[in-house]
């Protein structure tokens, strides 16, 4: 599996961040403002591949600029022209969830220091600790949750389905991977919680009390849920490589990811903040603080970090206002297939936001920012764009306490950290064996430098015990400006000797490609399987003595999560154990909740008899997967489906070639060596035909 069972979430996330062109849509005379925004939003599309941006900046009660771009990347043939698009705000709806709980905290009716238990009497866990869960922890990340139970929470155009009406199900067989508390952690499953609690305390479904208390205070007039009927507005999606758009991106955790919205009406949420139309602004500057500090975090002078959670907030210290003495709170949001980000100035009672198809939030947020500096400069404020620079110091002998340091830095991949005494710190990447080994150099204050001195790590030993890689970075992006990085990037992982033939047969074990198997129908896992489709021959991927990745080995059938970093390096993190049936197959189970399958024990798909078959989803409701055999190679398949299902083609190199949920298809060419999946509710009959 190459370590993919723990990285999954990872890769559905993941983003190809290559270049594409900008094509604005034409406008008549445009402001000093406009025009920045303009080229800031072709920027970001530009470094993210956006397929269509829109963008809008709201001043002192009104929007006073706003628009919409498309591009030429991938399936950008017929994106939605014009201005008025409505976009997915992914995790942004984590703001709208947090101003929800603060609404009910100014109102006395809960305590944002009170366990959650006390609202939510039927949360319960694996783990006592869950007890020590507070209100407030769910949103500023310090829960100690693992971070993300998201089966069947990521779908298209299936908005009935929600993964938040089986988290409680799922959280009761889990753990913490920290003491509640203990440290900030990038956690989506707190602010679903955080969704079950404003329902609990209010006996009121949370969409219900959104409109009544947020869309309608703010006059939000184009901001939606999944079950609400905006198609003919919504931006276009793609698949890469493919110019078909997609059907709606739905997530089933709305208070953590599902809320859609124009950017004007963003940009008036975000003003809504400043005006005390939804909040009080001492309710405001509470959301404002810079919670993170709270726990473990990397202590640097000066340090200035993409993440300094507040309550909700991604960043309360956001650069460059942050260095001009001017509050700035950001939030972005990423699905599958939607990138927002939300930059508020509340003292200023500036608010931008820009949303995308194809992108990147964190370009999103730069480019919004951009536009808030246009705007402040039109007002007579300028910023100073000080670029964050290393303190003087000189190369110098490494301290003989630091060789100890040498050893595997875990998080969402693996570091090799060498130390020699002549001060050399080589970093070696295991789990992805392309990346050349880089060269750090030991200096008189600390830290690790390249040669050029644009970016520096240390090795810092923290109070809980642990080590921790820090890195410091700094990295301009043309028509964008400066992104500081300023965090822990891995812990090193301690030492867990076992027998050197139970690590062979786990690294053994991960080698192979695994099959999501209880994932709705409808389910974006199964368009994201390219990579797990194959296992591609040449370099295996290392793991470090006693590990497979970031889960250390217990036994021979279980993993358990390992490390504990704030910020986003530690995020998403789940437990696994292995079972063999009685047949022998090997199944993986997640503690988040997913199960999958060895890809080797599946079947090869039958013709049945005169071209006649029957496929039926058994009574544990897992997909039905099959390989394309000789037997089938070249031959069309046409499905007749039960209500509810689905079924997905791929070839050889895992690409899909038909998929009744993405496009409707009914029938598919077969491909040898590839693979098809059925999947819908229990005893749900696909009846096969092949000509």
């Amino acid at each position: 599996m190459k370590q993919k069972i723990q990285t999954f979430s990872a890769l559905l996330l993941a983003l190809a961040l290559s270049l594409s062109l900008a094509l604005p849509v034409s406008a008549a005379e445009d402001s000093a403002l406009d025009k920045a925004a303009r080229a800031a939003v072709s920027s970001a599309m530009s470094y993210g591949q956006a397929d269509q941006a829109s963008w809008a900046v709201w001043q002192d009660g009104k929007i006073v600029s706003s628009g919409s771009q498309k591009g030429t990347g991938s399936g950008s043939s017929t994106p939605l022209d014009g201005e008025g698009a409505v976009y997915g705000i992914g995790s942004v709806s984590k703001i709208f969830t947090t101003v929800a709980v603060m609404q009910l905290a100014e109102a006395e009716k809960l305590d944002l220091d009170e366990p959650v238990v006390k609202y939510l009497p039927s949360f319960k866990m694996a783990d006592p600790r869950y007890k020590d869960i507070t209100v407030r922890m769910l949103l500023n990340h310090s829960s100690g949750l693992m971070g993300s139970s998201l089966v069947s929470g990521m779908l298209f155009d299936d908005p009935s389905s929600t993964a938040t009406d089986s988290l409680l199900d799922r959280l009761a067989n889990q753990r913490l991977k920290a003491d509640p508390g203990a440290y900030s952690v990038y956690c989506n499953d707190g602010f679903t919680l955080a969704e079950l609690v404003v329902e609990a305390v209010t006996d009121m479904n949370f969409q219900d009390y959104l409109h009544a208390n947020i869309f309608d205070k703010a006059q939000l007039e184009e901001t939606y849920f999944p079950g609400d009927n905006f198609e003919d507005r919504r931006a276009d999606i793609y698949q890469p490589g493919d110019q078909r758009p997609l059907p709606k991106d739905c997530l089933g955790i709305v208070g953590a990811g599902g809320i859609y919205a124009t950017a004007e009406d963003l940009a008036v949420f975000g003003g809504a903040l400043t005006n005390q139309t939804l909040l009080k602004k001492s309710t405001l500057n509470k959301m404002a603080a810079p919670e993170y500090a709270n726990g473990l975090w990397p202590q640097e002078e000066d340090g200035i970090d993409a993440l300094s959670f507040g309550l909700g907030w991604d960043s309360v210290k956001w650069y460059p206002f942050q260095l001009n003495g001017i509050p700035a709170l950001v939030k972005g949001g990423d699905t599958q297939y939607y990138h927002a980000g939300l930059v508020v100035l509340p003292e200023h009672k500036l608010a931008a936001a820009v949303l995308s198809s194809g992108g990147l939030s964190t370009y999103n947020e730069m480019a919004a920012s951009r536009m808030l500096i246009a705007a402040l400069g039109q007002k007579g404020t300028e910023i100073v764009e000080l670029r964050p620079k290393l303190p003087a110091a000189k190369k110098a002998a490494l301290p003989e306490e630091l060789l100890d340091s040498a050893g595997y830095y875990g998080s969402l991949t693996l570091y090799q950290v060498e130390l020699a005494e002549d001060g050399v710190l080589t970093m070696r990447y295991p789990a992805t064996p392309v990346l050349p080994a880089r060269t750090f150099y030991y200096h008189d204050d600390g830290t690790f430098r390249d040669e050029k001195g644009t970016s520096a790590l240390r090795l810092v030993k923290e109070d809980n015990g642990q080590t921790y890689l820090y890195q410091w970075t700094f990295t301009n992006l043309s028509g964008l400006g400066g992104l500081p990085g300023s965090n822990y990037a891995a812990m090193k992982l301690p030492d867990n000797p076992v027998d050197p033939a139970l690590q062979e047969k786990w690294e053994s074990v991960m080698g192979g490609a695994v099959l999501p198997m209880n994932e709705r129908y409808s389910s974006q896992v199964y368009a994201s399987l390219g990579a797990l489709l194959q296992v591609e021959p040449g370099e295996a991927v290392q793991s470090a003595p006693g590990y497979i990745g970031a889960l250390r080995i217990e036994d021979e059938t279980h993993l358990r999560y390992a490390v504990q970093i704030p910020g986003n390096a530690g995020r998403d993190g789940a437990d696994a154990e292995i079972r063999r049936d009685e047949k022998g197959t090997l199944w993986f189970y997640q503690s988040n909740g997913a199960v999958y399958m060895d890809m080797n024990v599946a079947p090869v798909l039958s013709t049945g008899t005169n071209g006649k078959a029957v496929c039926t989803i058994q009574s544990n409701g897992y997909a039905r997967w099959y390989k394309i055999g000789d037997n089938a190679d070249g031959k069309t398949l046409t499905v007749q489906m039960p209500e509810d299902a689905g079924f997905w083609a791929y070839d050889a190199k895992g690409n899909i070639i038909a998929s009744s949920v993405l496009w409707g298809d009914e029938s598919v060419k077969l491909v040898r060596k590839g693979m098809i999946v059925f999947a819908g509710d229990p005893g749900a009959k696909f009846e096969l035909s092949f000509q």
